[in-house]
């Protein structure tokens, strides 16, 4: 099970949070601390005697762990609230192969429970610790889709903005005033094969007229690596554009780009990964 760590604070307590393939999962020795700090095992013991605990347990797995064994549940279910009835983290895990609940060895190890178990759990320390609990939560999941949110928008917008830097580069110094659409469609169209001639030596439309059979485009037809360096190229005649070079010289330059490109990719073996 792959985790990786968090940490919420409640009440001056810290309790870490981990992310795993499953769900999250939140530590019950942390959350133990807030009872006794001293006697975490004990105190989780005593709620895995409880015979609505291990219901709890056991109906959690049933719904989420097909690997659960249920006879086993059925088992610890007769004997749970008696005086004689021992249970610890463990036990339960080894002898229903249960995932609710996982035990971390290591400095910084310990009990941890999916956050359905967790939060049952910080109920049975403290209604109002549980409340405390819950609202730290929502604040760290909270927090995480904002990242997300942020890194995918970040990611949208950088080619929003490439895209942009590219075309208005074009407008800018290419398009003259008061020109009709379909004059600035052609001039686009020149820039595209611009890129086509350097990379593919030859324009999309004499590439349709020599390949009849094929119902795509130049591009359709193109290697990872030229794909790779077409997207670079295009960023490089951006540039150039801007620097008010002339087609035939920006055709010369990309060329050789695409030239250099092209050999360093076709010897790069992390490319033939992509394929």
């Amino acid at each position: 099970m792959k985790l990786t760590n968090n940490k919420i604070d409640v009440q001056g307590i810290s309790i870490a949070v981990y992310k795993s393939n499953l769900d999250d999962y939140i530590s019950l020795t942390d959350i133990a601390r807030y009872k006794d700090a001293s006697h975490t095992d004990s105190i989780i013991q005593n709620w895995m005697r409880n015979r609505n605990t291990v219901e709890l347990l056991g109906f959690w797995e049933t719904i989420f762990n097909h690997n659960f064994k249920p006879l086993e549940f059925e088992g610890f279910r007769k004997q749970a609230g008696l005086n004689s009835f021992v249970m610890t983290p463990k036990k339960w895990i080894e002898s229903t192969n249960a995932i609710g609940i996982v035990s971390k060895s290591g400095r910084y190890g310990g009990t941890f429970a999916h956050k359905d178990i967790a939060l049952e759990f910080a109920s049975w320390i403290s209604i109002e610790f549980k409340l405390y609990v819950i609202k730290e939560f929502q604040r760290l999941k909270a927090e995480e889709n904002n990242l997300k949110n942020l890194n995918w928008n970040l990611q949208r917008t950088i080619s929003k903005i490439n895209y942009k830097i590219h075309t208005d580069a074009i407008k800018e110094n290419l398009i003259p005033t008061k020109i009709s659409k379909q004059q600035a469609t052609f001039v686009y169209a020149n820039e595209a094969d611009i890129l086509n001639v350097a990379i593919f030596g030859k324009t999309a439309k004499e590439w349709k007229e020599e390949s009849i059979n094929n119902t795509g485009n130049i591009r359709d037809e193109a290697t990872i690596e030229q794909l790779v360096v077409l997207s670079n190229l295009e960023s490089i005649n951006a540039l150039l554009i801007q620097q008010n070079l002339l087609q035939n010289e920006r055709i010369i330059e990309l060329n050789k780009v695409a030239i250099s490109q092209m050999i360093s990719l076709v010897k790069n073996r992390s490319i033939h990964q992509l394929k």
